[in-house]
């Protein structure tokens, strides 16, 4: 940073001044048909009944206001809608991964810009430019440090999350780049996320983006009325790379260099799988292998799944959790149960991770014969590289590996994967026609007068 323009300054004057007919088409495109990934994510999780606390939770105590709830039939106040809906779309663990920064983005950006949208009365065009501020921003603040926030034992869905939701905010809303300095000031106090839940497989995961985003609309609404925070909030000594890394020299300047000029939001990757990202390369190749070499379950002695060490520590270990999942989520984040699924079912889809799924006695006897062994496809986490060897009760071995999971710039799934992926979820949910309708009006965003079109993901 220079001396007279901190990194929350650079940041805010990037988003206060971005406007969407300035952004490359690539990225436009991308922005939008992230949007309707996550929409599709959150419907789906509401008609499954998931994480059904957060709507009742809105019911019992947010009143009404000008903004949407995923299956909530009333409007809610900004931060209410923004909480509701970070935390059903990321309740499936079904959303995209900026995988440099290990972020989940949209699911705290995306609730954040619309529901700051819908409150400001702002057109289409300005939530769209909200919404690429608000990628752009959680991602740089995350792949700043790459891994590292989980190796503290932080999520940085949530610790980076609540600026990119505060910058789709405060743009969304119209402030200006100082009060968008003062919001993101404001947001350093509120980041958080803790990853113990891997302890039990509780629901705490889930609530991250949620409070994000939150947080975002409430960093930004107090900024626009007169509250301050610290221009030093990244690089400062007690500001946010200090604190939660402490010990670790953090270059965001680095990040910041190219804002404006080079994007994250078209590198943000998708999920094919409804499970934490670190089972999908492994999953993915022993499709692959299974298509090759048909075996059956009994055939298998071992699988051998390969993966980073933060993989390990997220989807293989402690490894008496792994193979006998606690709930549901704590499936999602375990590779052996996954690889199981796999080779049992066929699939890994969103009915693999029921309460009645995951006591499958089948995939469980399976589940103790996976082992790993650790391989680092890169000196840090760009795409969440991974692979599996089958031994096979007659000797013979067989294995792939991915050096780009499915659904990144370098292994994309297509545009069609992707709105078929959104029609699947959504239509759990709405009918054919509501579908068709929300998939056009998301994908035609910037062109929009207003946000009127959410009506539709209300009960």
């Amino acid at each position: 940073m220079t001396a007279t323009h901190t990194a929350a300054q650079r940041i805010a004057g990037f988003t206060a001044n971005l406007k969407a007919e300035a952004l490359p088409a690539q990225v436009r495109d991308a922005a939008v048909l992230h949007v309707l990934d996550t929409l599709g994510c959150g419907l789906a999780a509401s008609a499954l009944g998931e994480a059904s606390y957060v709507v009742s939770g809105a019911d019992e105590g947010a009143g009404n206001g000008p903004a949407t709830g995923i299956g909530v039939a009333h409007g809610l106040p900004a931060a209410e809608a923004a909480f509701v809906n970070g935390v059903l779309c990321h309740a499936l663990d079904f959303d995209d991964t900026h995988p440099d920064s290990v972020t989940h983005v949209s699911v705290a950006v995306t609730p954040a810009a619309l529901a700051a949208g819908e409150a400001a009365g702002a057109d289409g065009a300005t939530v769209l430019a909200a919404l690429v501020a608000g990628n752009e921003v959680s991602t740089r603040i995350g792949a700043a440090a790459g891994g590292l926030f989980h190796a503290r034992g932080l999520h940085p869905s949530g610790v980076c999350g609540v600026f990119g939701a505060t910058a789709a905010a405060a743009r969304a809303r119209g402030l200006d780049a100082a009060t968008t300095a003062h919001a993101l000031g404001i947001a350093g106090s509120m980041a958080s996320g803790l990853l113990e839940f891997l302890a039990d497989g509780a629901d705490t995961k889930r609530l991250h983006p949620g409070w994000a985003a939150q947080a975002g609309i409430t960093a930004a609404r107090l900024a626009a009325h007169g509250a301050t925070g610290p221009a030093t909030v990244f690089e400062g000594r007690r500001g946010f790379y200090a604190t939660y890394l402490a010990g670790i020299d953090v270059d965001l300047g680095a990040g910041l260099a190219d804002l404006g000029e080079r994007w994250n939001t078209p590198a943000i990757a998708y999920k094919p799988y409804p499970a934490c990202h670190y089972t999908h390369a492994p999953v993915d190749a022993l499709a692959e292998l299974l298509r090759e070499h048909p075996v059956r379950p009994e055939e298998v002695t071992r699988l051998v799944a390969f993966t980073d060490k933060t993989g390990v520590d997220l989807v293989l270990e402690p490894a008496g959790d792994k193979v006998r999942p606690r709930t549901p989520y704590d499936a999602k984040f375990s590779l052996p149960y996954c690889l199981a699924s796999l080779l049992v079912r066929g699939s890994v889809e969103v009915a693999s991770f029921t309460a009645e799924a995951i006591t499958d006695e089948a995939v469980l006897a399976v589940t103790p014969r996976v082992g790993y062994e650790t391989r680092e496809y890169s000196p840090r986490p760009d795409a969440f590289g991974g692979g599996v060897r089958v031994e096979t009760t007659d000797g013979r071995t067989f294995e792939a590996q991915l050096r780009y999971q499915r659904g990144g710039m370098e292994n994309p799934m297509t545009e069609d994967d992707v709105r078929g992926k959104y029609r699947a979820n959504a239509g759990l949910a709405l009918d054919a026609e509501a579908v068709r309708e929300l998939e056009d009006a998301v994908t035609t965003l910037g062109e929009r007068p207003g946000l009127g079109f959410l009506a539709a993901v209300r009960s």
